[in-house]
């Protein structure tokens, strides 16, 4: 049984199976990529997509390989490319089956013959499997398998040249094949000793990219195949075809190896475990020993602000508290004067640092606050300092206790989009979320300070987080409309109604009251609530964009300025079992369902980036993205804890019911009696602001 199913009737419609993607990934930062009917539509498709050294650096080696069915000299190409306004060949009128657990897998019927080819994609190798085995055949079949090679960045696309080394190596079983220096050998190999390849170099032109002309991009490239693997198969018989970056020693090895990483499978038998599974495959862990998390496939690397607030839901709700500590260790590493590296710096990302913390939070549920004041209270303590000494002349704590962060064309925070050189988003200045951020560090900071005994820096901190809060509430505080400034600049206060004002409710430090938390959840519901996220500026904005089309310059417009985000809901469910308490687990079991059919379209078992402003609410960006699977992942685990919190309660209470307490017993013999009394019943205008009251239609043209 799969929570992942296929219309089998549509596999064959273009329409329906290129807008279906599939992933795999090494778990070292390479990844295989492509539609279900195998025609990329992406330059980051490809079968081998690896690093080629210990940077970030990713590259497609085997573009896609081509099987061909020969029977009574008949032949009939199983593949499916697109070249300039055509298709050629339609492998895909032959496919018959596709599913997705333990591993991708495609049935053909060309017709007596049924091919079965099952992709598996190696953990802790650069290795691509492929079983094909024929299930069915009345006559003597020939099986041939043609690689292509791009051996080029991910980012980039390559053309015929005479650079290119089309020569094929012999090694045992197979060959090997390099096409320019620089980059390491690629072993093809199966496991028949009877197979031939066969040399036959030549490129294939004009390989055509769809998604990538969409989105206003070159999407036009050359291949390069350097021959083809011949072999007989016999009904009941299978062939395994490896690509590897190392040389397998036998065919029985090459079985063996199959046989034993099959078996190692999981099965995507729900949501919940295809979520799972994907959030496996952000986490990478270098040949250098340096673990980090990969933002997002197929296209983006490695984020700081992104790991920082994914890393909860996609580490420990699994409970790889391990792998959170060791990616959090790397980046801890790699810090300079109280600033994390690259993505993560506050010279670039104002906000990055500051989601450390909320990182360390959730962190000490599963290592208790001893652990994380051993291990991260130095690290910490010298953040805020670097915040307090100020960071390259771009970010700076003033004396009202309020964070700074303004830099020319440059937006500092999450929404930091820009187009023709300039930020859509801007927002310089005072902005919300930082300045939640950072009382929330200071304050938590200072709780552990206080709690293992360093005075010191107690004594010289301890008088901030008033003098923050109370101007917070002066700045930020719209009571006209009651919900919270988006940024403020000098006299200047932007009344945006934006997501980051939720962040500033669902903090484990927060400086609102309950009546303005209330005010702002209800106003966070009415603007920008959808079944796929928060919107990122309310419809009655002027500058309100749902997206126009495909391109890449509309997306880039709308993504910040309407287009729906899936990680602000984690603060938005939070504050809803804040408000709520149990009650509210229907309601967010309902915004989490939402997402059940999203798993099957796009990046199948996964999730993407942030979608459209208005329905039907279409994916954009990274089709997989660790923000988007994270959070997800967190609400899961909220609806969890809250639910067997329901579920124990009524079970005492159906105990309790059945044998009447004795007289004169005490309050441990009544449980059910004890919470029920110790629940503080919530607000009418908090239950009404956490209904998941989701919008979907674009409101009048109000500014807002």
């Amino acid at each position: 049984m799969s929570a992942l199913t296929f219309d089998k009737g549509e596999l064959g419609n273009l329409e329906y199976s290129l807008q279906r993607e599939m992933l795999a990934t090494d778990r070292r930062g390479g990844y295989m990529s492509t539609t279900i009917v195998c025609c990329n539509t992406r330059k980051y498709h490809g079968l081998m997509v690896a690093p080629i050294d210990d940077s970030d650096k990713t590259c497609v080696l085997l573009s896609s390989l081509d099987e061909t069915i020969v029977q009574h000299d008949q032949s009939f190409n199983l593949a499916l490319h697109r070249y300039k306004g055509i298709y050629e060949p339609r492998g895909h009128k032959y496919i018959t089956d596709f599913s997705y657990t333990p591993c991708p897998t495609i049935t053909y019927r060309v017709g007596g013959v049924i091919l079965r080819k099952e992709f598996l994609w190696i953990h802790k190798r650069t290795q691509l499997m492929i079983r094909y085995t024929l299930l069915d055949a009345h006559s003597d079949t020939t099986i041939r398998l043609r690689p292509f090679f791009a051996f080029r960045d991910k980012h980039a696309l390559t053309h015929a040249n005479m650079e290119a080394d089309g020569r094929s190596y012999p090694v045992p079983f197979g060959v090997k094949c390099r096409l320019y220096d620089g980059y390491p050998w690629l072993y093809l190999q199966t496991d028949r000793a009877d197979a031939e390849f066969i040399p036959a170099p030549d490129w294939y032109y004009d390989f055509e990219y769809q998604q990538e002309l969409k989105r206003g991009y070159e999407g036009y490239e050359d291949l390069l195949t350097t021959g083809y693997f011949e072999l007989k198969i016999k009904k009941g018989e299978s062939v395994i075809f490896s690509a590897s970056t190392e040389e397998m020693p036998s065919c029985e090895s090459i079985r063996e190896f199959y046989e034993t990483s099959i078996a190692r499978r999981t099965h995507k038998i729900d949501f919940i475990s295809c979520l799972r599974h994907s959030a496996r495959q952000f986490v990478v862990r270098r040949a250098d020993g340096r673990t980090e998390m990969i933002a997002g496939y197929p296209w983006l690397g490695v984020d700081g602000r992104t790991t920082l607030i994914s890393l909860p839901g996609i580490t420990l709700e699994q409970g790889y508290k391990e792998d959170c500590m060791d990616i959090l260790d790397t980046m801890v590493r790699d810090m300079r004067n109280g600033d994390f590296a690259g993505s993560a710096s506050a010279y670039n990302e104002a906000d990055a640092p500051l989601w450390f913390f909320w990182t360390l939070q959730n962190l000490e549920k599963h290592v208790g606050a001893a652990e994380v004041w051993k291990r991260y209270g130095e690290a910490m303590k010298s953040i805020l300092e670097a915040y307090k000494r100020g960071i390259g002349g771009r970010v700076c704590l003033h004396e009202n206790g309020l964070v700074w962060a303004a830099a020319e064309n440059e937006a500092l925070t999450w929404q930091d989009t820009k187009v023709d050189g300039k930020p859509v988003t801007p927002r310089p200045g005072y902005a919300v979320e930082i300045n939640a951020l950072w009382y929330n560090a200071v304050c938590y900071t200072l709780a552990l300070a206080g709690k293992f005994g360093d005075k010191a820096f107690v004594k010289e901190w301890k008088e901030l987080p008033e003098k923050t809060k109370a101007s917070f509430i002066e700045k930020f505080w719209y009571a006209e409309e009651g919900y919270l400034y988006d940024y403020v600049n000098n006299d200047t206060a932007d009344h945006s109604i934006r997501p980051n004002m939720m962040i500033a409710c669902g903090l484990d430090y927060t400086m609102l009251n309950e009546e303005q938390t209330v005010a702002v959840v209800l106003t966070v519901r009415q603007h920008l609530l959808t079944p796929r996220g928060l919107r990122t500026l309310s419809p009655r904005n002027p500058l309100y964009d749902s997206t126009a089309d495909d391109s890449q310059h509309s997306q880039d417009l709308a993504r910040m300025n309407g287009g729906v985000w899936v990680w602000p809901l984690i603060f938005y469910v939070r504050n809803g079992f804040q408000m709520m308490g149990d009650d509210f687990v229907t309601s967010a079991r309902e915004i989490a369902e939402a997402f059940n059919e999203d798993i099957q379209t796009c990046c199948i078992g996964s999730l993407s980036e942030y979608y459209d402003a208005d329905p039907p609410y279409g994916p954009r960006g990274a089709t997989s993205s660790a923000l988007s699977v994270g959070a997800l992942l967190q609400i899961c685990d909220m609806i969890a804890r809250h639910s067997k919190k329901v579920r124990t309660t009524k079970s005492t209470a159906k105990a309790a019911e059945k044998k009447p307490a004795k007289a004169g017993g005490t309050a441990a013999e009544a449980p059910a009696e004890k919470k029920t009394a110790a629940r503080k019943p919530a607000k009418a205008g908090a239950k009404a602001a956490a209904a998941p009251k989701a919008s979907t239609k674009k409101n009048n043209n109000k500014k807002q």
